[in-house]
């Protein structure tokens, strides 16, 4: 299986945070590859920026290969296909949205603790 790591999982993996479920990390050791987007270090670094997250963007993204894991770089095809994707009222986020169109583009299954990120369908696992 190929794993993409939402923004908080791989914040919860990297500060060894007990936030992070036994499920996720079985499901990341036993996984054939594991991705990390550059979405997701966008919207971390917008976060820190703002104040709204302590974490050093730069230290962060050197450790990301540390682990294993493979950034995802984002395409046209994930851009155009967030436009395919349903409005939810009480879920817009832009960065969920851009991490389930990658997703479902490459495919890959989407771990997520999120529970409004599983009514997008079968790329996404809860966890």
């Amino acid at each position: 299986m190929r794993l993409l790591l939402d923004t908080h999982l791989m914040l919860w993996w990297q500060a060894g945070d007990p936030s992070l479920s036994g499920e996720a990390r079985s499901a990341v050791d036993a996984a054939d590859a594991v991705f990390f987007s550059r979405a997701s270090l966008w919207e971390i670094a917008i976060k820190a920026s703002l104040g709204r997250l302590e974490v050093d963007a730069r230290s962060f993204s050197q450790r990301v290969t540390d682990y294993g894991f493979e950034w995802l770089e984002i395409g046209n095809e994930h851009l155009i296909a967030v436009a395919e994707l349903p409005i939810d009222v009480d879920h817009r986020d832009p960065f969920d949205r851009l991490l389930v169109a990658q997703s479902r583009v490459e495919p890959l299954v989407l771990l997520t603790a999120d529970a409004r990120l599983a009514r997008y369908g079968e790329t996404i696992r809860l966890v």
